[in-house]
């Protein structure tokens, strides 16, 4: 948004209390950890055990006699048996590592979507969906290599570092000392690259997630429709070419930076080898320490300078882990607004009603339902959402229809959605059969409301698998059945794959009116009792809508329904009508009693109506109703 800070840009540190929550999800992995980290232990010792027997192989050669032939061939056997060990016991920590490692991200991914899935609409409805399936990727990746990663290295290197030391304090304090010395050159160089080199992986990244989101919002059916019809393909192209150079850009700086890095590791390295040759050959030859000494001190050099250039790091290693095991906990931090009830219910048997009693609403505030890391800004939205329902009364008894009709913004589909329990009231109640919604099952209310909106959305799988997704067990002869009274028996019988035809991203492979009658046919497979038709056919061309109104009528045969009304003829058999204005229920009754009480139903009526060249023929959607009419049908303003 403009005029606001990105999220990415503001300033961040680890809350406290995040490093016992990261404990408590490796905990199930305990007694794997510790074998783990014992194995990594082994492997720490072996790297200083090995160069301490080198330089005893040295001692022997030159001390030469009678036994050095098998003294310093029992010393290579050891150190060759040192290195399968060290082999062995790196193929058991890995293993280790990786079923940990993998068994965290499950977890965690798993523990991400179930929570992402109890969310209220209200959280879909402002969230950025690339940054919440990169919550499910990159950070829960990040995080699982707190564990895997960051915690075996710095435990590896602060061991090596510990027994290096001591071993060669040990054996020549004053050789030591000296090459101490030239920590400093080489630890704060590395520290500050390593910064760096995490700085341009950091932007790499950024720039990197910023054409992804590019390229799935223009690569989707709607999104490359509307590059096209803008005639913008040209600037898409300049624009994600720009990133991309600036990507190749920091790549190229990034491979700079890391070999002046290792160059500098390597020069460092060889002057203090060279100090430990020159320094401890001298002490050698002068008999103050054994000319193994020397082998054993160079060697052990190495297992001195590469683990402090590792913890010099640390820090950034260990920081980065804690952060991505932040974001993932600050998703499932996010409390549902909506949730099932202790001792929840299910619907007593028979027909449902529908009642509404003085139900006053508001969509939920930012805070509640989001994070601003999500939407990428420094702050949420602040502003606090006025009432947009006043105190509705409504009530459809059972078997009959309720039609909602009323200008654009007038709380209809708002209305509609608090049955399914896609929001909660905020006062008063919405009732099936008498039972508050909010004291029924999940599984209860599933079952009992079944909602077509104006864009069904289907996956992109099979006709049968988003039939199935209203009901696993169903055959194959009740798919076809429920296509058949969904007018989709003919198109199913024209296409090669039948069932197993894959409708594409949303369902883009068929027209609008195809998609809308798969989604009724979804419903008549479901066969809920109550039925929410939210403007299903306003935007269907007049041959597509009256295909769809067919199909329509043969779902709500037998079942209560809501229909907000597109055009004001397919509803005028309606048991009820209510007409709806900001938020409050202006007008009740037959489209026979508001035609006479001259009231706002009346004046749209008139104003639907009012073009004599409008399309005709328009079915009623009213089970039953065989009316058609010849009245002109403009549009109803929604």
């Amino acid at each position: 948004m403009r005029g606001m800070t990105r999220a990415a840009d503001a300033p961040r540190s680890v809350a406290r209390g995040t490093v016992p929550r990261i404990w408590r999800f490796a905990r199930p992995y305990r007694l794997w950890l510790l074998s783990f980290l014992l194995l990594t232990t082994c492997t720490a010792v072996i790297g200083v055990v090995t160069p301490i027997l080198a330089g005893r192989v040295v001692n022997a050669i030159v001390a030469g006699g009678a036994g050095a032939g098998r003294e310093v061939v029992t010393l290579a056997l050891s150190i060759a048996a040192l290195a399968v060990g060290e082999a062995l016991i790196g193929l058991g920590a890995r293993w280790f590592s990786a079923r940990i490692g993998e068994g965290l991200i499950v977890d965690l991914r798993t523990a991400v979507f179930t929570h992402v899935q109890r969310m209220p609409i209200a959280f879909f409805t402002r969230t950025r969906t690339g940054a919440l399936v990169s919550r499910l990727n990159n950070d829960v990746i990040g995080a699982q290599s707190a564990i895997t990663t960051t915690l075996a290295s710095v435990l590896s290197n602060v061991i090596q570092l510990t027994l290096a030391l001591a071993v060669m304090i040990g054996l020549a304090w004053q050789v030591t000392v000296l090459a101490l010395l030239l920590l400093p050159i080489f630890v704060l160089p590395a520290r500050r690259m390593g910064r760096r080199i995490a700085d341009l992986r950091r932007d790499s990244a950024n720039l990197n997630a910023s054409m992804s989101t590019q390229m799935t919002e223009r690569f989707s059916a709607a999104g490359a429709t509307l590059v096209k019809l803008f005639g913008r393909p040209r600037e898409e192209a300049r624009e994600f070419g720009e990133r991309a150079e600036r990507v190749r850009d920091i790549g190229v700086r990034t491979a700079m930076v890391s070999r002046v890095f290792v160059a500098s590791l390597s020069l460092v390295s060889a002057l203090a080898q060279a100090l430990v040759y020159g320094l401890g050959g001298w002490l050698a030859v002068t008999g103050q320490i054994e000319p193994g000494t020397v082998v054993t001190l160079a060697l052990l050099l190495t297992r001195l300078y590469t683990p402090m250039t590792a913890l010099a790091n640390a820090r950034v290693d260990v920081m980065t882990a804690l952060v991505a095991f932040e974001r993932v906990f600050e998703v499932l931090d996010l409390q549902p607004m909506i949730t099932e009830r202790p001792g929840a219910r299910g619907l007593p048997p028979g027909p449902v009603s529908v009642r509404f009693r003085d139900v006053h609403f508001s969509y939920p505030t930012a805070e509640q339902v989001s994070l601003a890391s999500l939407e990428d800004v420094a702050v949420l939205d602040r502003r606090a959402p006025g009432e947009v329902l006043h105190g509705v009364d409504l009530e459809g008894p059972a078997g009959s229809l309720l039609a909602l009709v009323g200008p654009s913004g007038a709380g209809k589909s708002t209305i509609a959605s608090l049955l399914p329990r896609l929001y909660d009231v905020d006062s008063g109640a919405v009732e099936l059969s008498g039972v508050d919604v909010r004291d029924l099952t999940f599984e209860a209310l599933r079952g009992a409301v079944g909602v077509v909106t104006q864009d069904g959305h289907l996956f992109h799988d099979t006709i049968a698998a988003n039939l199935r997704y209203a009901r696993p067990g169903a055959t194959d002869d009740e798919l076809r059945e429920a296509l058949r009274r969904a007018r989709l028996g003919e198109l199913l019988d024209q296409l090669p794959d039948g069932l197993e035809t894959v409708v594409g991203e949303r369902g883009y492979r068929l027209s609008g009116g195809e998609r809308q009658r798969l989604t009724i046919a979804r419903l008549l497979l479901a066969r809920p009792p109550v039925v929410v038709l939210d403007e299903a056919t306003a935007h269907l061309d007049s041959e597509s809508e009256a295909a769809v109104q067919e199909a329509l009528a043969e779902a709500l045969v037998g079942r209560t329904a809501i229909v907000i009304a597109h055009r004001l003829s397919t509803i005028r058999a309606a048991d009820r009508i209510a007409v709806i204005e900001a938020g409050r229920v202006t007008e009740q009754g037959t489209h026979a009693e508001l035609l006479a009480a001259e009231g706002r139903y009346a004046t749209l009526h008139r104003t639907q109506f009012a073009d004599p060249d409008s399309p005709t023929d328009t079915r009623c959607l009213v089970p039953g109703c065989d009316h058609t009419h010849d009245e002109g049908d403009l549009p109803l303003m929604r």
